[in-house]
Formats: C-alpha cells, structure tokens, sequence
C-alpha cells in the first residue's frame, strides 16, 4: 500500500539495500556535490592510508624470512623494522587528512540539510503542521540529520576503506599464496550468509529502537512545551511514569537487538579465529612441505586477520546504512513536500483594506467530513471596524486562518480590494495584515528584536515611536538592558500586560492595512487592559479591523457585528441594535454574560 503524503513513516517499516532504497541516500548525497572537491581527495587519501597500510603485513613478512637468513632487497632487519615505521607514519598522516577532509565535507553538507529541511519546514502550507506532531519534525532535523552525519562522515569512510582492504587483500593473496588463499576463501559463504541472516533481525529492530526512541522524545515535548498545565495538575508523577514507560519500551528493543548484534560478533569472531586457526595448520603443513616460507605464512595470518576484521566491520556497517537510508527517506519526504504556493508576483500597489466573503464554505483537511464554515458572506469596507462574535467553535478564528490564506476554501471566494486571494502575492498579501493575539508567545531574545520582527530593517527611532504608541516603552525604559532585555522562552519574563503591548508595538512597526486582533484585553487585570486597550484605539486609527470577541462589552464602538453560529452568520448589526433584539442570539448572549 502507497504511503500518503504528509503521514509519518510505518513503524517497523523495512529498509532493503535495494535500487529504489539506495536512490533515496542518492538523494542525500546530492547535498555533498558542492563539496565534491573535498570528498574525492578524502577518498584518495583513503584509498592510499588503506593500501599503504596492506603492504605492512607482507614487510613484517619479509622481516621474519630475513631474520631466518633468507635474502630480500634489505638484508638488515634494522633497515626492515625502520620501513615498517615509516609505512605506519606515512599512513597515519593519510589518515588524518582523510578523516579532516570527510569532517568538512560531512559537517557542511549537513548544515545545508539542515537549512534546507528548517527553509521547507517555515514554507510548508498549515495543512502539513496539522497532521504531524512539533516532537516528529524536530527530531527530523536533530536525530535523523545526525545519524546521517555518522553515516557520511563515518559510516560511508569505513565502508569504502573495509572494501578497498578486503578486495586488494584478496588479490593480494590470490597472486603471493594461491592454496593457502583459496582454502581460506572457502570459509567466506558461510560467513556471509550468517550476515544476510542477522542483518535481516539487527535492521528491524534498529528500527523499532529509533521508533520507540522518538516517541519517548514526544513526550518530553509536550510536557515541557505545557509543563504549566502538568503542574497545575500536578500531572509530574504521571508524566514521570509515561516517560518511564516510553524508555522501558526503547530499552526492551534496543536489548533485543543488542543480543542479536552481540550473537552475531560472537559468531564472526568464533568463525574469524576458527578459520586462522585452520588456516594456520594448513599453512603449517605448506611450510613444513617447503611450499613457503615461514614469513610467508606470518605475512598471510595477518592479511587474513586484516581481512577478517573488514568482513565482520562489513556486518555493522551494514546496519548502519540500513538506518541511514530510513533517516534518508524521512528527511527526502519533508523535502518533497511542496511549499505554499505563490504564483503570482510581488506589485507595486497600495492596499487599501477592503476585505470581501462571498458564499465561502470550509472544512479542515484533517476533518473533511465536518464543515467548520456554510455559506458565509459578508463586505468589510476599507478602515471600518468590524466585530466576529459567537460561542467558541463558532468559526470565528477560521475566517481569520481563510483570510491569511492558512487554508483554501471548499467553495466560494474571499476578495482583498477586490482582487481574489489566489491571485495575491502570499508574502504581499501576509505583509498587509498585521495580528494582536490573546496569548501572546514572544520569540526568546530581546525585546528590540521581537518588535521588529515585524521590520527586520527597522532604525532604533522608529522601535522606540513603535513601542511609544503601543504603551510599551514606559515599562522598557525602566529595564536597566532597555531594548536589549531578554524576554526569555516564550516571554515568559514579562507578565501578560507586557506581551501584549509589545505585540502591539511590533503590529504598529509593521503598519498593515488589514487589523486583526483576538480578543487582546480578556485575560488582564484593569490597569494592564486599560493601557493595552489605549495602545489598541492607537493602532486601529485609519486600518481596517477585524476583531475576534469574547467580552462582547469590548466591541460596543465597532461598525458593525457579525454573529456567527454553528459556521454561519445569523445576525448581523450595532452593538446596540443587536442587544436590543427580543430572542436575538446575540443579545442572549449579552444577558449570559452579565449574569456572570
């Protein structure tokens, strides 16, 4: 069955080293192309520390037959021994150029990866957010780019060197030794359908660990991300024992597979040793016939033992990139996911603010068989101030979502100064509207950057007449840091009074024509609201407005009031008019909270 887009992969789906497979690290590997330069010279130093160091078995070799008087090129084991140092000097510097040249290559591409996969991840269309959890995406970015960076950096490097050792190890043998070679390859079938076997069990529950692994991180999420709601619950011990019972799953997977990988490196060094030992009396017989020399059967034990280590090296790496291509394909398919669209381009226009509903109905993607929006229609005319009230879930939040183009609609059109939303730019029409929320999440610098987020170029002077009108600076300019004060995670070193002006002050930098603004006084206390409702009366002056309510004496001074029920809009008028109505759902709604 074809997977869907924008659904986290199966567990214990199954990663084969086939075409389909191998195209997917293909992928990844294109990210290294920039770098190409870097990764062919850390592979030839790798094939050259690799190749240099296959020629110490047959010196050492040479070593012992002349120390049994037999002649070489250097009859004087002093010159031999020296050769031999100079070949474990010579590819030890091989060695650290290789593995400098492999870092650069790894650490950058992963940091283009990384830049690549965050630059998709901001651009993705808000269905996408919907349908994946914050914990899932973030360990895209930390958890399977690093396993990657293992594979490329270390994974990939041990590979190319256990295979250039193992195939001119080979040919190596086969031309000094043939019989002893031979006898020796005869071992090589059972040891490789011993791995294939293996493998099979180690690369599922590789899987499986990283599966339970990532869901246990989804818990730690969350309960950071409300740890305010965990403790006003008193929810610790709970959540203690969620995360307890998440890490014993992942210790109970990752147990099991230790005891296949630990059964398997048990197997190859029982094979690997059992074999030198055959190898070595066979051996002892060709030299005891006078087939070969003493140094001869020293100089093949070690290319064997050489050899033998790269096979079973071979067993893990194998594993290893079984797991690189999972990390590969959960990193490709957030990388395939196609942005937000943006046909149009940028134009040089003035918005004006006149916003337009026409006959629009919605549904969530996420819950397509329930309509959050029927038939709704309504005219904003530039710089008037509209109010959307209504219980909660009555849709008043989608418009909003509708309006910032978060969503398409299911039918109907939305209009911005009579042109329709498809057919404006995303980033103009976004930069146009400006939003005051009820909770307000800062970003964990500094105040100077958070109001400016809005206008990333904006001058101290303009921050400072920003924050001024919002009613923000009086309480600045007594932080001994000023702008510069750290608002910590989410804000959370300003009381809520504090937020919300400076939010205000960044929508005041900003400058949009269209104003939204949800309910931004309902959780504060009298002083806090009456300077944040001055701030607002502020911003509001010449912009459209449209505010989201939920203290309906907030919106006695709007234009007018759109009363919206169950997706629809079931009155519409003045304050005072609609509370005036006998039976009216908005003026139940007034009498509900005054008896409050």
């Amino acid at each position: 069955m074809a997977k869907k887009r924008g659904i986290s992969l199966e567990e214990g789906e199954k990663r084969k080293l086939n075409k389909q497979n191998i195209r997917k690290l293909v992928g990844i590997f294109n990210f290294m192309l920039p770098y190409k330069f870097h990764f062919i010279s850390g592979l030839l130093f790798l094939v050259f520390s690799s190749s240099l160091l296959l020629t110490f078995p047959f010196v050492a070799g040479k070593l012992i037959d002349t120390a049994s008087g037999e002649e070489w090129i250097f009859s004087d084991i002093n010159s031999i021994a020296l050769i031999l140092l100079g070949i474990l000097f010579v590819q030890s510097v091989f060695s650290f150029f290789r593995v400098w040249f492999f870092a650069k290559v790894s650490e950058r591409s992963m940091r283009d990866i990384r830049l690549a996969l965050y630059s998709r991840l901001v651009n993705l269309p808000m269905t996408f957010f919907d349908q994946r959890r914050t914990g899932e995406l973030i360990s895209r970015i930390t958890g399977d780019v690093s396993l990657l960076q293992d594979t490329f950096s270390v994974t990939l490097a041990e590979l190319f060197r256990q295979m250039v050792t193992l195939l001119a190890g080979t040919v190596f043998l086969i031309i000094t030794t043939p019989k002893l070679t031979l006898f020796m390859l005869a071992t090589f079938p059972v040891l490789v359908v011993i791995a294939m076997i293996f493998g099979r069990f180690i690369r599922k529950l590789s899987r499986a660990t990283q599966d339970e692994l990532a869901a246990a991180n989804v818990i730690v999420e969350e309960t950071l991300q409300s740890i305010m709601t965990v403790k006003s619950f008193t929810g610790e011990r709970y959540e203690t024992d969620r995360y307890g019972r998440g890490l014993n799953r992942v210790v109970d997977v990752a147990l099991k597979a230790a005891g296949f990988r630990g059964a398997f490196i048990s197997f190859i060094i029982f094979a690997l040793f059992g074999g030198i030992v055959a190898v070595m009396w066979y051996g002892a017989s060709l030299v005891s016939s006078g087939e070969m020399s003493i140094g001869d059967l020293v100089s093949f034990v070690l290319y064997t033992t050489f050899i033998g280590a790269s096979i079973a090296g071979l067993g893990d790496i194998y594993g290893q990139v079984q797991k690189a291509i999972g990390s590969s394909e959960r990193v490709l398919e957030i990388l395939d996911e196609e942005p937000e669209s943006s046909p149009t381009v940028a134009q040089p226009i003035k918005v004006q603010g006149e916003v337009s509903f026409h006959q629009v109905a919605f549904s969530y993607p996420t819950r397509s068989d329930m309509e959050v929006l029927r038939n709704i229609s309504f005219q904003i005319g530039a710089g008037e101030k509209v109010a959307l009230a209504g219980h909660s879930g009555a849709g008043k939040s989608t418009i909003i979502q509708l309006l910032l183009r978060f969503y398409t609609v299911n039918s109907g059109q939305i209009k911005v100064d009579g042109l329709p939303l498809s057919d404006w730019n995303l980033t103009q029409l976004r930069a146009h509207i400006g939003i005051v929320p009820q909770e307000v999440l800062l970003f964990g610098g500094s105040i100077r950057e958070n109001i400016a987020y809005a206008k990333p170029e904006a001058s101290e002077e303009e921050i400072i007449a920003a924050a001024k009108k919002a009613n923000a600076w009086q309480f600045i300019k007594t932080f001994p840091d000023g702008l510069d004060t750290l608002v910590g995670e989410r804000g959370i070193k300003l009381s809520g009074g504090q937020r919300q002006r400076v939010a205000i002050a960044r929508a005041i930098l900003k400058d949009p024509a269209i104003l939204i603004l949800d309910e931004a006084t309902s959780s504060l206390d009298a002083e806090s609201e009456f300077l944040v409702q001055e701030a607002l009366d502020e911003l509001m002056k010449g912009r459209t407005t449209i505010i989201i309510a939920h203290r309906l004496a907030t919106i006695r001074k709007v234009d007018r009031i759109y009363v919206l029920k169950d997706g629809e809009i079931v009155e519409e008028g003045t304050h005072d008019a609609l509370a005036l109505q006998d039976g009216g759902f908005y003026a139940n709604l007034v009498r509900l909270q005054l008896t409050e």
